[in-house]
């Protein structure tokens, strides 16, 4: 329970504070490639610290690099509060959006290898499932909350958003130690310790394919960046309506997430895995072409609830099958890519708004997507073929 209320506070932050700032940046520069360099800043630090980020969380308590990550992300989140008040140069957001993005590089880590240490392996799928529910939950009332503080109150939203970040490092720590596993021996290099987390990833054909498939699927199909353009401009809904639709997805994820926390999946993964991506391709086109709010808003839904389930087998397939001494080194590797497909996604989605515009930059994401996973189940048949996850 400790662990949920860490992580769920740490997610309703993050969510307010990103349609936060994509209404303000797009608010700013009228600018879909300044909304791409968003995305871009906040994953930079995740390549540039790949070394360090998974060696700390195998080499220290993970508990504790968790909640001073969690410390980092409030300090960013009020930087950005004073450079919005003080009505500084807008390219100033993206030093302390890198700074956001550090603190998130050795968080995930941290997070996603202590799970699998305070749950029995028998009970890992559903602990991954309730844990994505949380994040999902968090992300319905995160966005749409989001939005509203910034229509009323501006850019006092990024305060609450540090408050909310801060709150989450106490739980954290609360946390019992888990038992003393074996970890990473503190004489080996960062160097080392990352070049082996990436030699265990390309050494695994089912932990790379799923990982992969994700990045690019959803490094394609991502509109999440362009929410700010369709909602003022295509949807004409405003800072409400952009909280309201970055808030769709979880409204279907947590509705399958629940599902699969009393339900969990254990046969046929890999081909459920490569449907879901698909149906997430699908409704990128369906939203980009939509110009009615409902269908758009029924469309970000379906994304949630597509996405959610091949997260929850690429989670559980990467975690159980993952020795406890290299886990944080893993999921070093395996935020990276769920990074380069988020963030890096966001400027990939920027740049072809500028290029195409919005709604041909969306389609095309989807077409995208389509694409990657019949080249994926070529690649990958040990994916393809997987049946159990546990």
């Amino acid at each position: 329970m400790l662990f949920l209320l860490a992580r769920g506070l740490g997610a309703f932050a993050a969510q307010m504070l990103d349609v936060a700032m994509g209404w303000h940046v797009y608010s700013a520069t009228g600018s879909a490639l300044s909304l791409g360099f968003v995305g871009l800043a906040q994953f930079l630090p995740l390549l540039a610290l790949l070394r360090w980020s998974g060696h700390a969380a195998d080499l220290f308590d993970r508990r504790k690099v968790a909640a001073f990550a969690a410390v980092g992300q409030a300090a960013s989140s009020l930087a950005i509060f004073a450079i919005a008040v003080l009505d500084a140069p807008i390219w100033l957001i993206y030093p302390a959006l890198f700074a956001l993005g550090s603190a998130r590089a050795f968080s995930a880590p941290a997070t996603a290898a202590l799970l699998p240490e305070i749950v029995d392996k028998s009970a890992f799928p559903r602990a991954v499932a309730m844990s994505t529910t949380v994040f999902q939950a968090a992300t319905i009332a995160g966005p749409a909350l989001g939005g509203l503080l910034y229509a009323f109150v501006g850019a006092k939203v990024f305060v609450v958003c540090a408050l909310l970040a801060f709150l989450g490092a106490p739980f954290m720590l609360m946390i019992a130690p888990p038992p003393k596993l074996a970890v990473l021996d503190e004489r080996t290099s960062a160097e080392k310790s990352a070049l082996a987390g990436l030699r265990y990833v390309r050494s695994n054909p089912i932990v790379l394919g799923a990982i992969s498939l994700d990045l690019f699927a959803v490094l394609l199909g991502g509109v999440t960046a362009l929410l700010p353009i369709y909602a003022r401009d295509i949807l004409h809904v405003g800072p409400m309506g952009l909280g309201i639709l970055r808030a769709g997805p979880a409204v279907g994820a947590i509705l399958v997430g629940l599902t699969l926390a009393f339900l969990p999946l254990r046969k046929g993964v890999g081909p459920k895995m490569f449907a879901c991506v698909a149906g997430y391709g699908v409704a990128t086109i369906v939203f980009a072409l939509s110009s009615n709010f409902w269908l758009s808003l029924a469309a970000m839904a379906a994304l949630g609830a597509f996405d959610v389930v091949s997260m929850v087998i690429r989670q559980t397939l990467v975690q159980i099958a993952t020795p406890n001494e290299m886990r944080g080194r893993v999921s070093a590797v395996n935020f990276l890519f769920i990074g380069a497909s988020n963030q890096l996604g966001e400027f990939e989605s920027g740049l072809a708004a500028a290029l195409f515009g919005a709604v041909g930059a969306a389609v095309l994401g989807g077409i995208g997507t389509l694409g990657i996973v019949a080249i994926w189940m070529w690649l990958f048949p040990q994916l393809r073929r997987a049946d159990e996850i546990s």
